[in-house]
């Protein structure tokens, strides 16, 4: 038992050796493998010495053999030129003679300099990778030694030597001279050098055609996509490139870094443009392609054959199933209509979105919809859960989110209305935001603020908050709280601009005398002709630098001052247009409604509760003779 076992022992630890053999050959890593599977050992464990290299060139063409002719080693960069290289009948091969041993990692100076050498995918270009980790160390002969094991490293991958590779004597002396300073080099991350290079081919262009309008987005493959924007009108704008035609044009030989001739091959010409093109789309001819680009804004389409620029479309329904959302853009000047107008069907359906310059929507909207465009009507109702935005707008029944500029409904029922110029015919319930807010017929449980005029005609319900509001709008309060900030921070610059003003003044009122003095022996001194002593000279130069620097920052006060005074006008003209805002009632009032009028400065609220029966109309907020603010009835109207 235990003599088998120390046998075991034995023959495990102990390393398979080859006889050293020498031998000539075209490829390196073939040999190497074929030793190895021969002598029943690894290819990792067998090393090579390049004893001698051997450079042939000819000529053929084709019909005979090729009669080879030995380049000399002082000769091999003559082979680096362009026009023989691109000779397809110019042929280059190498033969090695090498001398093949077992490998011994104790002689092994480079052990732990982890490389390996590799190409492009045209093997013109030839790399030096060095590992993350890889260390490399000083030793005697370490310049003769590392090109050997670069070379051999070229060999095993079939990479010619001392051809295309100029590069590699500076990247070994850089290499060298590091270590040689350094000692010992630790590459912390990979490193890649380029160490030969060839002539790169240039690679053949077929023929071919690219709709650049039906490209998709790129979607990463963890992100989910989303079926609903299926691109139903596919928008484009004036001068857009929508389709092009990729002429074909032949490549340009190259030869790689093993000497292998890399023939161009001819184009193929088999995607000929057979498509018709409309007058509103234009052609541009160039060497390379031929562009079909847009002349105006629209939505691109495609019918017998023939490619347009339409603005107008009408549709049943934008639906998930039939369309998916449609997203033109509200710039790109297609204009929709939507004709489903079954009060049991969405025209709009639910958690689409619709972006057009212009749309009429001669039904409802569905739940969680969008819609987005310059101008836009509604000719059914609008669901609770809906959203319509546009600069023009206008809806028959509205219950969702309404944003405009100038908008008008027909029957607000607890809808939310925020625009500029607001007209509702009748409103049941609902929230109105606006700088003018016109109601025909007010029913109950109506809040509209706004920050110039509120204009009722007729009010039939209670419940109601009329609140007058400069800020009503979003951008007019982030603009306030913008200045109040500044106001804020240049009042606290004044005061310390102001408190430096005044320590610089006195210092220089204290010493103006003795600053005299010393500019009047200055004078003299100059005047005669007498070097200036050079204390004399800084203590001037001092004086006159806080001179300057007083000037500069009572310039700055006054500056700052300005910018102060401008800020503080501009904020109180949204206090003072509070005073000229008006709550216009054209009927009695009845029930209980509130009166609302929202100060800036001092930020307080007034309010006023009309009494039942009343008859006053026009209402506005005052100040009286104490300095309180009030609302009352006023005769005047605005």
């Amino acid at each position: 038992m235990a003599f088998f076992g120390s046998n075991k022992s034995k023959k495990t630890n102990s390393v398979k050796k080859i006889r050293t053999t020498v031998l000539k050959t075209r490829n390196v890593a073939k040999e190497l493998l074929s030793l190895a599977q021969t002598n029943g050992v690894s290819i990792e464990s067998i090393d090579f010495n390049l004893l001698d290299v051997q450079t042939f060139t000819g000529l053929s063409d084709g019909k005979k053999d090729i009669e080879w002719e030995e380049t000399q080693s002082d000769e091999l960069y003559e082979l680096d030129d362009t026009t023989a290289l691109l000779n397809k009948n110019f042929h280059i091969k190498q033969i090695y003679e090498i001398e093949v041993f077992t490998k011994d990692e104790k002689t092994n100076n480079f052990k732990d300099f982890h490389i390996a050498v590799g190409a492009n995918a045209t093997r013109c270009k030839v790399y030096l990778s060095i590992k993350a980790g890889a260390t490399l160390e000083y030793f005697t002969d370490f310049e003769q030694e590392l090109p050997i094991l670069i070379n051999n490293k070229k060999l095993r991958a079939g990479i010619l030597i001392n051809i295309f590779d100029e590069m590699l004597k500076d990247v070994v002396s850089k290499l060298s001279a590091k270590v040689k300073v350094d000692k010992k080099v630790n590459f912390s991350k990979n490193e890649t050098i380029l160490i030969a290079q060839s002539i790169e081919p240039t690679p053949t262009i077929d023929d071919s055609i690219v709709l650049h309008y039906d490209k998709k987005k790129e979607v990463d493959q963890h992100d989910k996509i989303d079926y609903s924007k299926r691109g139903y009108i596919r928008s484009v704008f004036k001068n857009e490139l929508l389709i092009e035609y990729v002429k074909p044009k032949k490549g340009v030989d190259g030869r790689d870094t093993r000497g292998n001739f890399l023939e161009a091959k001819e184009p193929l010409e088999t995607n000929l443009p057979e498509f018709n093109i409309d007058e509103t789309i234009e052609i541009i001819e160039n060497k390379t392609s031929r562009e079909y680009r847009a002349k105006e804004n629209g939505y691109i389409t495609f019918e017998d054959n023939t490619y347009a620029i339409r603005t107008d479309v009408e549709i049943e329904a934008v639906s998930f199933k039939t369309t998916g959302s449609i997203l033109a853009g509200v710039n790109s000047e297609v204009n929709m209509n939507i004709k489903e107008t079954d009060t049991a069907k969405d025209a709009v359906g639910p958690g689409m979105t619709v972006e057009v310059t212009e749309i009429e929507i001669e039904g409802n909207t569905g739940s969680n919809s969008i819609v987005h465009a310059q101008k836009a009507s509604v000719g059914g109702q609008t669901h609770k859960d809906s959203e319509i935005r546009a600069d023009k707008l206008d809806i028959n029944i509205h219950k969702g989110k309404a944003y405009g500029k100038k908008i008008h409904i027909s029957r607000l029922e607890h809808g939310i209305v925020d625009g500029d110029i607001i007209e509702v015919s009748q409103a049941i319930g609902g929230d109105i935001r606006g700088k003018e807010v016109y109601i025909e017929i007010c029913g109950s449980y109506v809040k509209a603020t706004a920050s110039r005029l509120i204009d009722i005609k007729k009010l039939q319900g209670s419940e109601n908050i009329f609140t007058i509001d400069s800020l009503v709008k979003k951008d007019s309060k982030q603009g306030v709280k913008k200045k109040e900030k500044e106001i804020s921070e240049l009042k606290f610059d004044i005061r310390q601009i102001k408190k430096e003003i005044e320590k610089y003044t006195i210092d220089i009122k204290a010493n103006k005398q003795s600053f005299l003095a010393l500019k009047k022996r200055l004078v003299l001194y100059k005047k005669n002709g007498v070097k200036m002593p050079e204390s004399f000279v800084k203590k001037y130069q001092q004086f006159i630098k806080v001179q300057k620097h007083l000037e500069g920052i009572i310039q700055e006060h006054a500056i700052k001052q300005d910018k102060l005074r401008l800020l503080t006008t501009q904020t109180a003209s949204y206090q003072d247009s509070i005073f000229n805002a008006r709550i216009v009632n054209h009927d009695r009032w009845v029930g209980y409604n509130k009166l609302v009028f929202k100060l800036i400065d001092p930020p307080v609220e007034v309010s006023y509760e009309p009494p039942e029966g009343s008859l006053d109309m026009i209402f506005a907020i005052v100040e009286d003779a104490d300095g309180a603010y009030k609302i009352q009835a006023v005769k005047e109207k605005k």
